[in-house]
């Protein structure tokens, strides 16, 4: 179907802090955030091309909270790809994610490609 615009839902998971917000606000604007706002639930939408093809991307940005965890999965139906993020200067972040995401049965419902994102935030006194 000629012109038909494809959909892909990627869904950004990892403890709070690790820099999800911060990595969806500098792909869609091409600028890095300064200041760190904690996400309760939010997304971003664009359109890129794949050979050819228009494609909307929807990124679903979650929180990394305890607080959030029973409210999390309400957005993985239809999830087409996750980003899990951590931090390199928080190793229990990898753990966590260790842990938690690649132990969730909601998950395993359906086989979605998975890809592990690291990412840095800048911390003083870790140069």
């Amino acid at each position: 179907m000629a012109g038909a615009m494809h959909t892909i839902k990627c869904v950004v998971v990892g403890d709070g802090a690790v820099g999800k917000t911060c990595l969806l606000i500098s792909y869609t604007t091409n600028k890095f955030p300064t200041d760190y706002v904690p996400t309760v639930f939010d997304n971003y939408a664009v359109t890129v091309m794949v050979a050819g093809e228009p494609y909307t991307l929807g990124l679903f940005d979650t929180a990394g909270q305890e607080d959030y965890d029973r409210l999390r999965p309400l957005s993985y139906p239809q999830t087409d790809v996750f980003l899990v993020c951590f931090s390199v200067v928080s190793p229990s972040s990898y753990e966590n994610v260790k842990e938690k995401a690649f132990n969730d049965e909601k998950w395993k419902t359906k086989t979605v490609p998975v890809d592990r994102i690291v990412t840095l935030k800048y911390a003083p006194g870790t140069e």
